[in-house]
């Protein structure tokens, strides 16, 4: 089977957006699509956070998740649900969404004449250099031109404020490698206050008056920080266009 992950915290944050997503996936790549990575997490919390209407209608409707088996093909934008995924479930193969659409030598994207942004990578993809190359392809096909931050690739450190504070539970418990043995130091509470002193002293290093990432996490971090932050999925799905 092949699945797409539409990411609760994604969807929460961009319904209209995600579900243009997952339209697209439905009807050009043959996918299903289910809620998130884990069966039954969350259900009642996320649909409630849905706006009302349309929106939340259609969250509840989609399967909370699969019995994810090995073989099977899963596309998510949500590093966490990769991680996760992978750790649970080693005999699929687990790819970003960003991937996917770079495969596709048909896909139309719009043309950002030129834009010059920092990409911001992501620490919890850090590993994941294939996603790392696709992103940039996609900026380039958007006539998106970028530098690179201080710290990118396997480097990058930066995950938002996300670092800065507890992680849920499931987190360590579902994929310990990515959240036990790979996060010595990291989310320790810090006060509102202190984190976006952290984001803000981080954002003062970028050179360019936008900045690009591909995680939700990390763009709450570039808003906090008080830069221009923008998710790819934004440049590449024009809502004000027909699907």
């Amino acid at each position: 089977m092949r699945y797409y992950i539409a990411s609760c915290v994604f969807t929460s944050q961009f319904p209209e957006l995600s579900f243009r997503i997952c339209d697209i996936v439905q009807e050009h790549y043959d996918l299903r699509v289910v809620r998130c990575c884990v069966p039954k997490y969350k259900i009642k919390d996320f649909e409630e956070r849905m706006p009302e209407g349309s929106f939340r209608k259609r969250w509840a409707s989609l399967p909370d998740s699969a019995d994810f088996k090995p073989g099977d093909e899963i596309y998510s934008l949500c590093h966490n649900c990769n991680n996760i995924i992978e750790e649970m479930h080693p005999g699929a193969k687990v790819q970003s969404l960003w991937e996917l659409l770079d495969s596709d030598a048909g896909l139309q994207l719009p043309d950002h004449e030129g834009l010059t942004v920092t990409v911001q990578d992501c620490w919890r993809s850090r590993d994941r250099s294939s996603e790392q190359k696709a992103v940039r392809s996609l900026l380039a096909k958007m006539n998106i031109s970028y530098v690179e931050a201080g710290k990118n690739h396997q480097d990058t450190d930066f995950c938002g404020v996300s670092l800065y504070r507890p992680q849920p539970p499931r987190n360590p418990k579902l994929a310990p490698k990515h959240y036990v043995e790979d996060a010595e130091g990291l989310f320790i509470p810090h006060s509102a206050e202190e984190q976006e002193a952290i984001m803000k002293e981080y954002c003062r290093n970028y050179k360019t008056d936008s900045v690009v990432c591909y995680c939700h996490y990390c763009l709450e971090g570039l808003k906090t920080g008080g830069v221009d932050g923008m998710h790819i999925a934004e440049m590449i799905f024009d809502l004000s266009s027909p699907a």
